[in-house]
């Protein structure tokens, strides 16, 4: 039996006049994808709060957490199909504050991404991307 367990985080998902916020993703697992901004909820944070803090640090962005969306996860497994990671990330729709998007922490790059753009699937995306948008822009119209 694997010592493993899963790990929670949080993703801050970001839409500003039809444009998700997105980040590229600079470390394993999934370097080189597009994702949402987040990353692991410390000890005595929520998740909300943690979304808020990833947000920040991978763009420099300010935002204020809404209420939680659903939750995401993230099982990447090796060759032998045995789970090499396990991620539970709780997903915080956020209203935009203020800041200028900038890569930073471990996001490789940072944009502001046409929702069409990212419910199509025009990029590599991370697990869970298209399914996110779409709700967050289903509950927007």
């Amino acid at each position: 039996m694997s010592s493993l367990r899963p790990t929670l985080g949080a993703i801050a998902v970001l839409l500003k006049d039809e444009k998700f916020l997105l980040v590229q993703r600079g470390k394993d697992p999934g370097r080189g994808l597009w994702g949402f901004p987040g990353g692991h909820v410390e000890l005595g944070e929520t998740a909300q709060e943690a979304a808020v803090r990833e947000l920040l640090e991978e763009t420099n962005i300010r935002a204020e957490a809404q209420d939680y969306l659903t939750a995401v996860d993230v099982i990447g497994r090796d060759d032998a199909g045995d789970v090499s990671y396990h991620f539970l990330l709780a997903v915080v729709p956020c209203t935009y504050q203020s800041g200028e998007a900038m890569a930073g922490d471990d996001a490789a790059a940072v944009e502001w991404v046409p929702a069409a753009e990212v419910i199509a699937a025009a990029r590599g995306l991370n697990h869970g991307v298209v399914d996110v948008a779409k709700r967050v822009w289903e509950q927007r119209q």
